[in-house]
């Protein structure tokens, strides 16, 4: 697999794009017209410093509103055509892109669109120069690739072929099968993007809304599988307008653009059944071996695990580190971190095969992450999510895992008694880290998207989309706050028995649950009918309390520590969400 990126995917001035995108790992570019003309480098310059950092510029893009001109305004645009040759002859590259006219056409009739494409070929062609005709989605008589074809097939130049689009042809509808009618060798380049489904104008969904692949609805395996199918082998290029990843470090965009397309690669070949560009298969994992909390004192938090029925499980024999337990739910306490307020730090998963979970995200192109291990110590393999969170496997049993390094607490017995697990964790990401997070999650954990929401906050709307296994066993919630609004905390569900017994034991035990204004109460009454002594208990405790047709789910929030609070759940009959109603009051609340 060659890969390709273009320029308007990045911020900055080009050459720290370019930088970036070798960095990153790229084996080229496609050099925006924008970003050229706004570079303080010469074109020798651009394509020397391409050079020097291994990148070739596949494309130079694009000319726009070229055909369908009157025949008088053709000249002018023949014109403008030929410095811009004398540009991609001086940048070193054969290849435009030359994008259907969407702005000066005023003749749609096939003979003249013909007729003027072929001499603008022929044109390129005394300089060596290949077009790539590519047609718009909101094109002004051009607007889908199979007539871009029929065009460029009747032109019969040897140097003009098409320019084929995911964005354009996907987000108006049209069937991708035609692709592979194309003769091969006429496929001069492919671009790619995904994009969420909006119900915009589609020139607005595609100048601000585009993704990268693998966090849109778009069936990017598939559109892939016909272009590959037709014999296309050229490079595989992202083309992504979006206004985040314009504003974001050039160098993360890259690497994260980077394993949207090799998640891509094996998506595809795993759907066609071909070896090459397959990476390890997604070790999906059956359920939350630990969570851990890193801060510099972390006192309080072994307070409030203690309110909440957690059982100490030791120290760490050679770190600063506490274990606590309550079932199969493990909570490390990590004070070897310098931030002196806590945080969700890490997360460990259980596999089958930790080092097949390594290959595949070091395939994907997550980074590794060191834990210093001592000897007779379980060395924790793991790798770092997109904002700098760790993930570590391990396919051992508890019995025999990491947990017989620490000492000095109660047995695991009295852990397991305790009765609890991991329901679900709540991550909250910065605007400019929310998409890479969903790929992260679905290319390197196996995780599914399974709905997104929008939710009322004091700020603004928090978008909440819900990753996990196809057996629930492992839930995520990743949260994104508006862009003026703070960092959300980030915090772990546990799931018990029965939540209204640990609430009691916590409020006698000291603790101080968030506390819910009364007009929720009141305004639950009014939603369900609750038997009143029911209602009167949720008051008295602070509990919250949602229903659907399946069953109820009653919870209750901690305060918050530093980055961190606890929340404690009981899910009762089927019920499978996640209390989203009462979201906006603990929001609320919490502020």
């Amino acid at each position: 697999m060659r890969t390709s990126i273009a320029t308007v995917c990045l911020s900055g001035q080009l050459a720290e794009k370019l930088h970036a995108c070798a960095e990153a790992g790229f084996d080229g570019v496609e050099i925006m017209d924008a970003d050229l003309v706004a570079a303080p480098e010469s074109p020798e310059e651009i394509r020397a410093l391409c050079a020097r950092l291994g990148l070739r510029i596949d494309m130079f893009q694009p000319f726009r509103d070229a055909e369908g001109v009157p025949e008088s305004d053709f000249a002018e645009v023949l014109r403008r055509a030929e410095a811009k040759f004398e540009v991609m002859e001086r940048l070193g590259t054969d290849l435009m892109l030359l994008c259907s006219n969407v702005a000066t056409a005023t003749i749609g009739d096939d003979e003249t669109l013909v007729r003027q494409l072929g001499e603008f070929a022929d044109r390129a062609a005394a300089r060596g120069i290949r077009i790539a005709y590519e047609a718009l989605a909101w094109g002004r008589f051009v607007q889908d690739y199979r007539h871009a074809w029929n065009l460029v097939r009747r032109a019969d130049r040897p140097n003009l072929g098409v320019c084929l689009d995911s964005f354009h042809i996907l987000s108006l509808g049209l069937d991708p099968s035609g692709i592979e009618q194309i003769d091969a060798e006429k496929i001069f380049f492919l671009q790619l993007a995904d994009a969420p489904d909006l119900d915009l104008d589609v020139l607005s969904w595609s100048r601000h809304h585009r993704l990268f692949p693998g966090e849109g609805s778009f069936e990017l395996p598939a559109f892939l599988s016909y272009v590959l199918r037709a014999g296309y082998s050229g490079p595989l290029s992202l083309e992504v307008f979006n206004d985040t990843f314009r504003q974001t470090d050039a160098r993360e965009t890259a690497d994260h653009a980077l394993r949207s397309l090799r998640w891509l690669a094996d998506q595809t070949a795993a759907a066609n059944g071909w070896s090459e560009d397959r990476l390890q298969a997604p070790q999906v994992p059956r359920g939350v071996d630990f969570v851990e909390v890193a801060g510099e004192d972390l006192t309080e938090l072994d307070q409030l695990l203690d309110q909440l029925g957690f059982v100490f499980g030791g120290r760490h024999r050679s770190k600063p580190v506490r274990l606590w337990s309550r079932g199969s739910a493990r909570v490390i306490l990590n004070e070897q971190a310098r931030e002196s307020q806590p945080r969700l730090a890490s997360v460990g998963m259980l596999v089958d095969d930790t080092e097949a979970a390594m290959h595949r995200a070091l395939g994907i192109g997550a980074d590794e992450v060191f834990r210093r291990t001592f000897a007779g110590e379980q060395r924790l393999r793991g790798v770092a999510s997109p904002d700098g969170t760790q993930v570590f496997w391990s396919d051992r049993p508890p019995s025999a895992s990491w947990i017989q390094e620490f000492a000095g607490g109660e047995t695991e017995h009295a852990g397991a008694a305790a009765g609890g697990a991991v329901d679900h964790i709540n991550l909250g990401y910065s605007w400019e880290r929310f998409d890479a997070a969903v790929l992260f999650h679905t290319s390197v954990l196996g995780l599914e998207s399974e709905s997104t929401a929008e939710l009322p906050g004091p700020r603004g709307l928090v978008r909440s989309t819900v990753m996990r296994t196809p057996d629930g066993a492992v839930q995520l919630a990743l949260n994104l706050a508006p862009p003026s609004a703070p960092a959300l905390a980030r915090h772990v569900a546990i799931r018990v028995d029965d939540v209204t017994d640990v609430a009691r034991l916590a409020r006698d035990r000291g603790l101080s649950l968030l506390r819910i204004p009364q007009n929720y109460y009141d305004d639950l009454g009014a939603r369900f009918d609750i038997d009143p002594a029911e209602l009167a208990e949720l008051r008295e405790l602070g509990l919250l309390y949602d229903r659907d047709e399946h069953g109820a789910f009653v919870h209750f929030y901690t305060p918050t520590f530093g980055g961190v609070f606890f929340e404690m759940v009981e899910r009762r009959g089927g019920y499978v969400g996640f209390g989203a109603a009462s979201t906006p009051v603990r929001l609320n609340a919490q502020q």
